[in-house]
Formats: C-alpha cells, sequence, structure tokens
C-alpha cells in the first residue's frame, strides 16, 4: 500500500518538500536534499526505509518542512497539506514531529475523512499531542507513545503535556490503568503501541499483546530508538500487515535491533540500520503463527 510521512527536519534550511525518498545509511535523499539519520522523522525515515526493503515493498513517500522548533515550518507544512489534499491517495499517513496547532490539524482530519475510503491514521510525538488536544483522537487508527505521552493522553483535562496531573513519574506498572484512563476518556487512538520496559499492543482499550524480550536495558538511552519503533510500524503497514500483527511484529523487531546491535549509550540510530534487517526477519518469524 502507498503511504506518506508527515513530519519536520530540524534545521532552518531545509525548505518544504514532497517526494520520494533514499536512504544511504547515515543520510537520506529527497529531492536533492541531504538529511543525516540522527533521531526525529529523519530516523522514523531510516527505519520505514530499510523495513520496506525487506518487505520486498516500495518506501513511503515523504512530506516535510524544516522546524527548529519555533513553529514557522510546522505552519507551513500544515498549509501545504490542506491545499494539496487532492495530492493524498495514499492508504495511510504517518504523522510525527509537526508543532501542535488544533486549527490546522482540524482541517487536515476532516479533509482526508471526507474521502470515500479514509486513509489509515498513525500518529506519534507532536502530532499525537495535537490530535488529543483538539478531541479527535479516537479518530485515529494508531498512536505510539511512550509511558510519559500515555500519562498525557489519560489525563482528560490537560490541555498540554506540561500539565499533566502527577503521572509523568509514575512507575511503568501503572500502564494498565493508563490506558483504561486514555481509552475511557477518548482520548486514544483505536490501536497503541507502547514504548516502554515492557511494550504493549492495545486494540479497543485492551491490551492484545506484551512484548518485554529481548530486553537491552543500553537501548534506553539512545535517542531515536522510539522513533525508530515508529518507522518499523509504518513500514509494516504500508505491507498490508494487519493492525495487531504489524505493532507486534515492530516491538520485537526493535527489541531483536538492540541484541543484534549490542549497543552502548554512544550510539545512534545509524548506527542500528546495518542490523535491521536481520531483526526484521526474526521478528517477522516470530509473529508467523
Amino acid at each position: 500500500m502507498s503511504w506518506l510521512i508527515v513530519g519536520t527536519v530540524p534545521r532552518v534550511d531545509f525548505p518544504l518538500t514532497w517526494g520520494k525518498y533514499f536512504s544511504n545509511g547515515r543520510t537520506l535523499a529527497v529531492n536533492g536534499l541531504s538529511v543525516n539519520v540522527v533521531r526525529g522523522t529523519p530516523a522514523l525515515m531510516a527505519t520505514a526505509s530499510v523495513t520496506a526493503e525487506v518487505l520486498g515493498i516500495d518506501p513511503p513517500e515523504v512530506l516535510l518542512a524544516g522546524d527548529t522548533g519555533l513553529g514557522q515550518g510546522s505552519r507551513d507544512l500544515y498549509a501545504y497539506l490542506v491545499d494539496n489534499l487532492d495530492r493524498v491517495s495514499h492508504a495511510g499517513l504517518t504523522f510525527h514531529y509537526l508543532q501542535p496547532d488544533v486549527f490546522w490539524h482540524n482541517k487536515i482530519l476532516w479533509g482526508l475523512e471526507e474521502r470515500v475510503e479514509p486513509p489509515i491514521l498513525a500518529a506519534d510525538a507532536g502530532f499525537m499531542y495535537v490530535a488529543k488536544m483538539s478531541g479527535f483522537a479516537a479518530h485515529y487508527d494508531l498512536f505510539t507513545p511512550d509511558a510519559g505521552e500515555l500519562a498525557f493522553l489519560a489525563d482528560e483535562n490537560a490541555p498540554h503535556p506540561f500539565y499533566t496531573r502527577g503521572f509523568l513519574l509514575q512507575e511503568e506498572e501503572q500502564v494498565p490503568e493508563l490506558i483504561a484512563r486514555a481509552h475511557t476518556g477518548k482520548n486514544a487512538a483505536r490501536h497503541l503501541l507502547i514504548k516502554g520496559k515492557k511494550d504493549y499492543v492495545v486494540s479497543g482499550g485492551t491490551v492484545v499483546f506484551e512484548v518485554d524480550a529481548p530486553d537491552v536495558p543500553a537501548m534506553e538511552p539512545i535517542g531515536g530508538t522510539g522513533d525508530s519503533l515508529t518507522g518499523l510500524v509504518t513500514a509494516l503497514l504500508a505491507s498490508g500487515m494487519d493492525m495487531a500483527r504489524a505493532c507486534r511484529t515492530a516491538a520485537l523487531a526493535n527489541r531483536y535491533l538492540g541484541l543484534l546491535a549490542d549497543p552502548t549509550p554512544a550510539h545512534g540510530v545509524a548506527d542500528l540500520l546495518p542490523f535491521l534487517p536481520r531483526a526484521v526477519e526474526l521478528a517477522l518469524k516470530k509473529t508467523e503463527s
């Protein structure tokens, strides 16, 4: 299935661009532009590209803009997407790092939902925040939060993660409670892939899989491994895999990635990519039955 990744690059000199991209280890190329693979949307893109190659499918397209946190690039991207929704013929979209803006979010969501067959909608990071803030979180098919981000989804009154009521430092043992709160408050997507010491695959508020092995503690401090998980599930969904298996396979592959790479906290996502094909193969085999 065709897929579109929508996100930002942390560079002021990166123009808004839409097209196919190519991965070359530590760099990505899109429309003649080069992006280093460190973390954030580029890490998601690199992981999705390698995974797509293993699966024998084309990598997703991307819609990107440069934004270092001031928001102008995100606003430009929002406006461009609204003006070009007729170009979105993709079966699914993954939204990633964008500065939250409820007005523009709603225009995009409503436009996509007007299609005869609305696309699968996945969101991580900033776009997951704005989906919840808009009141339309339940219109999404997949969120990929960590435990702290889940706490924001679970707080029905918090307008922003900064204002989450006392959940952020709670132990991961309380994740099931937070899942229930988020689902009951209609602040969660239909499915959740929750990242942590134990990963949870949730469907309709019910935990359908728990993944806690292999356990590689050195992966925890490596920036971008949450982005790699979202890249994995993006490619798996683009292959046509059903949601629950795609989430479980992504969680396993991300863990096998750590096991095979044997990283130190000094590693980055680009250092892990050579081990990704084998990690995906192991995870696919594990979830065949």
